[in-house]
């Protein structure tokens, strides 16, 4: 912190302020380790909740460039090898037929498609690593209550009178940013009217490290693979039939499942509890503005069908947090214009392809009229006959690195 002795009103000021200490904001921090920046992440919940967080039901199927940049981080080190496991293969199935679109991991050169790790481990992982970034203040169980700036200086208010200052404000806090708002960021949001219950279930039989994707008439059920014969277990169902599977008792529920997934893994059983969560889309209209910038969910919202949310938002941070150290690194503005519109531009470049086409397959497959289930149906067919369209999709779903 640069200002030593203050007065009342003063503002603290700082190289960098992040408010939200998520996994994005947690990665972009630990990406500026060694540079020389003074920063202060902003964060709601308390240190101990940081340090140890709770189950949340969602477990998170990372791309290769994902996990090169937990390495990178060094992030990856602090998730437990036998909590990791590996998507081989995925298969994509329509309604009730039995036919799939097959992904194989040896058609990319790879051992697998992808690692499964839970959120917790991740958020837990990721703030032990950013524990060894020294540079950085943690104010905790802090709201932001107001925010702004100008052609000089951001600044943030906390809710206990604290003011701080920096040349520039980074927003990791949610696909309903508050400080994106209130930095007059507009965003557009896609309610699916649905909700998604996540879980973990074990089962009878193996799965094969294969991640099922089925598409069923009114609701959608994604089985995904864990370490032995355990998988996490994702139902996207209208939101005002969510209430009724939430409410079903355990065994109703486990019956329930395995008949949906008829009986491929043979008698299902619930691990844990039932989390619930609404699916909406979240996609800024920049991701930049006056000595402000956003990543993560701040910046986009996924739709979790084709698993992307996280591994956008991972790659927004080191992207961001690369063009900050080579501004630094060469005694320049890191709250410059310049610098932060080549990173919206990079990452728009990215992410709005993979968001656009994600609502138009989450559009086509929840339609359950006549002619979209044959239009389902067809598509199928043909992304396992068109080798070079099955490729591309298999690239875009691991994001393999050379």
């Amino acid at each position: 912190m640069k200002v030593a002795a203050l007065t009342e009103g003063q503002a603290e000021t700082y190289d960098l302020i992040v408010v939200g200490a998520g996994p994005a904001g947690l990665s972009f921090v630990r990406a500026l380790k060694g540079c020389g920046l003074d920063i202060a992440i902003v964060e709601q919940l308390p240190r101990s909740i940081l340090a140890d967080p709770p189950i949340d039901g969602r477990d998170i199927a990372l791309t290769h460039r994902s996990e090169g940049i937990l390495r990178d981080l060094e992030i990856w080190p602090h998730i437990p090898a036998k909590e990791v496991s590996f998507i081989r293969h995925a298969k994509v199935i329509n309604g009730g037929s039995s036919y799939a679109l097959h992904f194989d991991h040896r058609d990319t050169g790879k051992d697998y498609l992808g690692p499964m790790v839970a959120n917790n481990l991740i958020r837990r992982a990721a703030f032990a690593a950013f524990q060894e970034v020294a540079e950085v203040e943690l104010i905790d169980g802090r709201s932001v209550v107001a925010s702004g700036g100008n052609e000089e200086m951001a600044w943030v208010t906390l809710d206990n009178g604290r003011r701080l200052q920096a040349p520039l404000l980074v927003a990791a806090d949610s696909r309903f940013s508050e400080t994106r708002r209130r930095f007059g960021i507009a965003a557009r949001m896609r309610d699916f009217g649905r909700s998604c219950i996540v879980c973990r279930m074990d089962h009878d039989e193996g799965h094969g490290d294969t991640a099922f994707e089925c598409f069923h008439y009114g609701r959608t059920l994604a089985i995904l693979p864990l370490a032995g014969r355990r998988s996490s277990v994702v139902i996207t169902l209208p939101t005002d039939d969510a209430a009724e599977v939430m409410a079903l008792d355990e065994e109703a529920f486990n019956r329930d499942i395995a008949v949906r997934f008829t009986q491929r893994l043979g008698s299902m059983g619930l691990i844990g509890e039932r989390h619930i969560y609404p699916l909406v889309a979240v996609y800024a209209d920049r991701f930049f503005g006056r000595r402000f910038a956003l990543i993560g969910d701040a910046a986009v919202g996924m739709h979790p069908v084709t698993a992307h949310g996280f591994n956008l938002g991972l790659r927004s941070a080191a992207k961001l947090a690369g063009e900050i150290r080579a501004a630094h690194a060469q005694g320049a503005d890191i709250g410059a214009a310049r610098g932060l519109r080549r990173y919206h531009i990079a990452h728009d470049r990215v992410a709005r392809p993979i968001y656009l086409g994600t609502n138009i397959l989450v559009g086509l497959y929840t339609d359950d009229r006549r002619p979209a289930r044959i239009a389902r149906n067809a598509l199928l067919h043909l992304g396992n006959l068109l080798h070079p369209a099955r490729h591309a999709i298999m690239r875009q779903l691991t994001d393999k690195v050379a």
